[in-house]
């Protein structure tokens, strides 16, 4: 799946900040809001040409992450906090219904925008936060306030350095590793990452079970079946529970837009147009 359709990035004020995201696709496309978690809109970047052949692609940096401005604060990193900016999002870019994908917490989020907004027409889910599979201890331990504090920007270098190559199946490249590290060179997002860390809390997706229950969203996982951080069985029992889900695993491990891009591209498509 060769695509020469352009990745622009621009950006939208929402709340005061200048949010920031990556697009791909035409206004004439229905809209795909792409969220991220603990890393930023890099993660949907390799499959951002290939589906902006079918929709109109919005992967949106949360405040205080990547390249947008702001900074989170524990009570506004949490999901539903982040969810209502996203709607936000939405609002600013005009987009009153609009299909959802989410990564990580990002899944979180988008759970909850799905359960709660009345506005998600299709979701899509990537190796995502459910039910009560995180906080993994990595993230748990800044709920500590002192830890928080005490976490210097070259701390958060050497910890999102680990997790980025345990990440990703294959040797990321000096480059590429660099790009994923970049927002965390700033005190700003560094305390942002951590608000988020500090605001996990698995209590956000459990309740949101009987909702979705009800709902019966046409709902696709996209999972990397290596992942170490978020494990595939979460997803195989989230297709057991939830109505109007299916999973596709792909190779590699927490992103596999790095590892198998064309496979999730073309399982995300498949989802998008049936």
């Amino acid at each position: 799946m060769l695509s020469n359709n352009l990745v622009r990035r621009d950006q939208i004020e929402v709340e005061g900040a200048m949010l920031s995201y990556l697009s791909a696709g035409t206004s004439s496309r229905i809209p795909l809001l792409l969220l991220h978690g603990t890393f930023w809109s890099r993660v949907w970047q390799p499959v951002l040409p290939a589906l902006g052949e079918v929709a109109r692609c919005v992967a949106l940096d949360l405040p205080g992450f990547g390249a947008s401005g702001g900074e989170l604060d524990v009570k506004q990193a949490s999901v539903p906090s982040l969810a209502s900016t996203v709607v936000r999002a939405a609002d600013a870019l005009g987009l009153e219904e609009f299909d959802l994908a989410g990564h990580d917490i990002g899944g979180g989020i988008a759970q909850h925008i799905a359960a709660t907004s009345g506005r998600v027409r299709r979701l899509v889910l990537m190796n995502s936060v459910m039910f009560d599979s995180w906080p993994v201890p990595a993230v748990e331990r800044f709920r500590d306030p002192q830890v928080r504090a005490a976490t210097s920007v070259q701390d958060l270098l050497d910890a999102r350095t680990t997790s980025t190559r345990r990440s990703v199946l294959r040797e990321l490249s000096d480059n590429e590793l660099a790009d994923y590290l970049s927002p965390w060179r700033d005190p700003a997002r560094v305390r942002s990452w951590t608000a988020m860390a500090a605001a996990a809390d698995p209590s956000y997706t459990q309740d949101l079970v009987p909702a979705l229950q009800d709902l019966v969203l046409p709902t696709r996982l996209v999972w990397g079946r290596a992942d170490d951080f978020q494990k595939i069985s979460f997803a195989h029992r989230y297709v057991e529970l939830i109505p109007g889900s299916d999973l596709v695993e792909v190779d590699g491990k927490h992103i596999p837009t790095e590892d198998s891009p064309r496979a999730v591209a073309e399982a995300i498509i498949a989802h998008l147009i049936r």
